[in-house]
């Protein structure tokens, strides 16, 4: 297997020397956060799983509370579960049609929400809320913290993806409760995300929500307060 960018990574040297990131490579990250997108259609080509490897291993050096590393990945692979998981989705998402009603329910039921049909690689992501590691500091008022720390982790992972030429597609519109169960995961652990992982079909800068439009971007995130 290849080496992973993080093995290859000279923890000594890098806490020497610092690197700089000049203007260019700010640039250049504001435009990968900018090209970030919840991808629903895949193509069905695969995925060497170095490339996953590596950006496993890059996802590890997100922030965590306490530095518990909370995440637990479950890839979801055989065609039994995966059809599991999409019927799960399918309830679910008639569950939420049926709270629209006229033309917002006509554009809902229009919507692509999901890749699980053609996604080469999907995972399913917990939080073991019963760690030991980290012995609980920064969580004893706010246990939520761990799975915050997940976000953020999938966050990167997402980051990292894209940088390399995946898209990542975000599933929520499943029973948190019915995975669970049906991935037979340790009681601890919390259901976060679904994710659904591969090259994608087309690219665009603006979310696809945005494109069929069911919502805009709006500057209701960028008020900030002063106490």
């Amino acid at each position: 297997m290849n080496q992973s960018p993080m093995s290859e990574l000279d923890i000594t040297a890098a806490n020497a020397a610092p690197p700089r990131f000049d203007a260019p490579f700010q640039a250049k990250l504001a435009e990968l956060i900018a090209w970030r997108r919840d991808v629903r259609r895949f193509r069905g080509d695969a995925v060497a799983p170095e490339l996953i490897e590596q950006l496993l291993d890059l996802a590890q050096l997100a922030p965590s509370v306490g530095n518990s590393q909370p995440w637990r990945w479950v890839s979801v692979d055989s065609a039994a579960m995966r059809e599991t998981i999409r019927a799960n989705f399918v309830l679910s998402n008639e569950r939420a049609a049926a709270t629209y009603r006229g033309a917002r329910a006509e554009l809902y039921a229009r919507l692509k929400l999901e890749g699980i049909d053609v996604a080469p690689r999907q995972f399913a992501l917990f939080c073991d809320r019963g760690t030991d590691q980290g012995a609980g500091v920064g969580c004893q008022s706010m246990p939520e913290a761990l799975d915050y720390s997940v976000v953020v982790m999938i966050e990167t992972f997402w980051l990292a993806a894209r940088a390399a030429g995946l898209g990542v597609g975000w599933v929520s519109i499943l029973d948190p409760r019915q995975v669970e169960a049906d991935l037979d995961v340790p009681e601890s652990w919390k259901f976060i995300a679904y994710l659904c992982v591969g090259w994608p079909v087309e690219e665009h800068i603006d979310p696809e929500l945005v494109r069929h439009h069911w919502q805009d971007r709006t500057s209701a995130g960028r008020t900030v307060l002063s106490r």
